[in-house]
């Protein structure tokens, strides 16, 4: 067997993990404020401050993994993530927070630029197929791990559903971290290459991340990544709470994230397959503009059937932007420093992740309401629906030297 379906397997495990509890968080909202009294904006920041930390992490994540190898850097990680989980459940006072999950559940989460770059690597064919399958464990766990989060609470307590979730995370994403490793070098001879497979011989070529980052097309893909992550934590880390305001007991408020997981699994995969028949531009702009519609939903929705139709179109829309940037880049500025490039633009993304969730926090500890705040996300969508048509094909390296 080919050797780079292990690699996607492992990191689709890895993925699911690393996804699936962080997107828990919103499910552990409720209870935080219950117990310690803090305000939706105190809470919110300590996801702020996660993905700002993640985003600078993923930079250094991705390069030491190019010099390092994947492995050592993905154990080391998980170690780190199941201890920052495990130091969630002692947790008492609000720095405490920051610190746990804002660092080091960051830590733990940064080799996410690194899975998604292995795959450029070991497929110049199906790229966005097996990107899917990667970014597909992330919906199976945004689909799986709140529900089941929600329950402990209900019957353990919160402090006990993170003891449970570090105990798995620990043990899986150290175990999966053992089958991932770089392409060979034989491999990228041409040795022992399999032509129906398409092995990336030619990882060096494309642009640099000096010569990426004069490039219009560089500013677009931080533009991009800016507003699909504003989008995305705001709704990830208050959805739940929005839906027990609208009076919908918690454990069916949860399956508000959970139904966005599903959806998620289903839009990768079919947007992977449209951008492989025919761009990821159009791939791109067809995820943009049903995100701006679900949001424009979102809007006026109160009732339980009409939040959950709204998570599966906005989980269809996330799956399918999610699954297009790996591969968008390797269009946009070839394989040479991929990772670093991708991890560069999610960085710059990062600060709407950061601002989204206190931005809408703040909205609602002061008017009551995340109307507001919707329609700021509604904007960013169609922002980012905009900002498609401006891709154009890789720069020519030569131009730049």
């Amino acid at each position: 067997m080919y050797y780079g379906y292990v690699i996607v397997s492992a990191a689709s495990i890895m993925m699911m993990v690393i996804w699936g509890t962080f997107n828990c968080f919103g499910v552990f909202f409720g209870p935080f404020i219950k117990e310690f009294g803090w305000t939706r904006t105190i809470t919110s920041g300590a996801s702020a401050l996660n993905t700002i930390i993640f985003g600078i992490l993923c930079v250094f994540s991705a390069s030491l993994s190019e010099r390092l190898g994947p492995r050592w850097v993905m154990t080391f990680c998980g170690i780190i993530l199941g201890f920052g989980y495990f130091l969630m459940a002692q947790l008492t006072r609000t720095w405490e927070l920051y610190l746990y999950f804002g660092v080091f559940v960051a830590i733990g989460m940064s080799p996410y630029i690194p899975l998604l770059s292995l795959v450029p690597q070991w497929f110049t064919t199906n790229r966005g197929r097996m990107n899917a399958i990667v970014l597909s464990g992330m919906g199976l766990g945004i689909m799986i791990v709140p529900p089941i989060a929600s329950t402990l609470i209900s019957v353990w307590q919160w402090r006990s559903a993170y003891l449970v979730i570090a105990i798995v995370t620990l043990i899986v994403t150290v175990a999966a971290s053992q089958f991932l490793r770089s392409l060979p070098n034989q491999l990228l001879n041409g040795k022992n290459s399999k032509p129906a497979i398409g092995l990336a011989d030619q990882r060096n070529e494309g642009l640099t991340l000096r010569q990426a980052v004069r490039t219009r097309q560089f500013a677009l893909l931080c533009l991009l990544y800016f507003s699909f992550l504003f989008c995305l934590v705001s709704i990830t880390v208050h959805i739940v709470i929005h839906a027990i305001g609208q009076d919908i007991p918690a454990t069916r408020a949860a399956l508000t994230l959970s139904l966005i997981g599903g959806a998620c699994i289903v839009g990768m995969n079919v947007m992977g397959n449209i951008a492989d028949r025919f761009s990821n531009k159009i791939a791109l702009g067809v995820s943009y503009s049903l995100m701006g519609l679900s949001l424009v939903w979102l809007i006026p929705s109160h009732s339980e059937w009409s939040l959950y139709l709204f998570s599966i179109a906005f989980g269809f829309a996330y799956g399918g932007m999610q699954v297009l940037f790996s591969p968008l880049v390797a269009e946009l500025f070839g394989t040479r420093s991929h990772g670093v490039i991708l991890a560069t633009g999610a960085l710059v993304g990062s600060i709407g992740a950061a601002i989204g969730p206190i931005v809408a926090g703040y909205i609602f500890d002061a008017l009551g309401s995340y109307t507001v705040a919707f329609v700021i996300c509604a904007m960013l969508a169609f922002t980012g629906l905009a900002s498609t048509f401006l891709l154009q094909k890789r720069p020519q390296s030569k131009s730049f030297n």
